[in-house]
C-alpha cells in the first residue's frame, strides 16, 4: 500500500513516524507498507534465518536478521532477511548490537508475497547492490524459484530441486540447497552445510551432517544437523547413530 502525503516527506520525517505493522518502507519519497506475511513466507523466512545463523554465528562470520530496518542511500527498507558480516554489525556504546542500522546489508533476501510488487522488491535489491551489498536473492514461493542478483552481473534464475544456490563471498565454503520440505509442497531452503576441507573447524573437528531416509513417502528427506564442538557433542552424536 502506497501512502502519498500532500507534500513530499523527507527521510528524516519518515524515520520520526511511529513504526507500523507490517513495516513501512521509504522509497522515492513515498511510504510503502509491506504486506502481512503469510504461511509460505513465514516458513521460508524462519528457516533461512535459523539455518544461516546456525552456521555463521558460532564462528562470528555473519549474522542474519529478520525484518531489520536498514536506512542508507536515501531509502529506508526492511528486507525479509538481512545478513551482515560480523565486523560490519553496528554496536552501541556498550558493545551490544545497535537498534539503528544506517548501512546496507552484505546479503539481502526478499520473499515475494502474492500481493507484492515484484518491481518494488527488485528495486530494493538493486538499491542494496548499488550501495555495496554482495548478493541479493528474490525468492518466489509461487513458482518455487530463486532469482540470484550478483553485483554488476546478470541475475540467475534457479528452479531445479537440489540446485546449489550461490552465496556471498563472506560465507564462501557453505552450500545451501533447495529441496522439498515436509511442509506440503513448499520448497524450503533448509539445508546448510560446510564443504569439505574449507578450513572452518570447531575445536579441530568439522561440523557433521547426517541425511536420513524418511519412511513416510510424502517427505523427500530429513536432515539431522549437529555442530560437533566438544567431546560431549561427539558422544551425543554417537548415541544417536547407535539408536538409529
Amino acid at each position: 500500500m502506497v501512502k502519498s502525503p500532500t507534500k513530499p516527506l523527507t527521510l528524516e520525517d519518515f524515520l520520526n513516524l511511529p513504526e507500523t505493522k507490517p513495516s513501512s518502507e521509504y522509497i522515492n519519497c513515498q511510504i510503502i507498507q509491506k504486506p502481512m506475511p503469510q504461511g509460505k513466507h513465514s516458513i521460508l523466512q524462519g528457516e533461512l534465518v535459523s539455518n544461516i545463523n546456525s552456521v555463521v554465528k558460532p564462528q562470528r562470520i555473519a549474522l542474519a536478521f529478520p525484518e531489520l530496518r536498514c536506512t542508507f542511500g536515501g531509502r529506508s527498507i526492511v528486507p525479509d532477511v538481512a545478513v551482515f558480516a560480523w565486523e560490519r554489525i553496528p554496536t552501541d556504546e556498550r558493545g551490544d548490537v545497535a537498534n539503528v542500522f544506517k548501512t546496507h546489508p552484505d546479503w539481502t533476501i526478499e520473499i515475494l508475497s502474492p500481493e507484492q510488487s515484484q518491481t518494488k522488491v527488485t528495486g530494493n535489491i538493486l538499491h542494496c547492490l548499488k550501495n555495496g551489498s554482495r548478493l541479493g536473492w528474490l525468492i518466489d514461493p509461487g513458482d518455487r524459484s530463486v532469482l540470484v542478483y550478483p553485483p554488476k552481473q546478470q541475475p540467475e534464475l534457479l528452479q531445479e530441486e537440489q540446485e546449489i544456490l550461490p552465496v556471498p563471498d563472506l560465507v564462501r565454503g557453505f552450500q545451501l540447497y533447495l529441496f522439498t520440505s515436509n511442509f506440503g509442497n513448499t520448497k524450503v531452503s533448509n539445508l546448510l552445510k560446510l564443504e569439505p576441507d574449507n578450513g572452518f573447524r570447531c575445536q579441530g573437528r568439522p561440523n557433521l551432517f547426517l541425511r536420513l531416509p524418511e519412511p513416510d513417502p510424502r517427505y523427500r528427506q530429513t536432515t539431522l544437523r549437529m555442530h560437533i564442538c566438544s567431546d560431549k557433542d561427539l558422544t551425543t552424536f554417537s548415541k544417536i547413530i547407535n539408536y538409529l
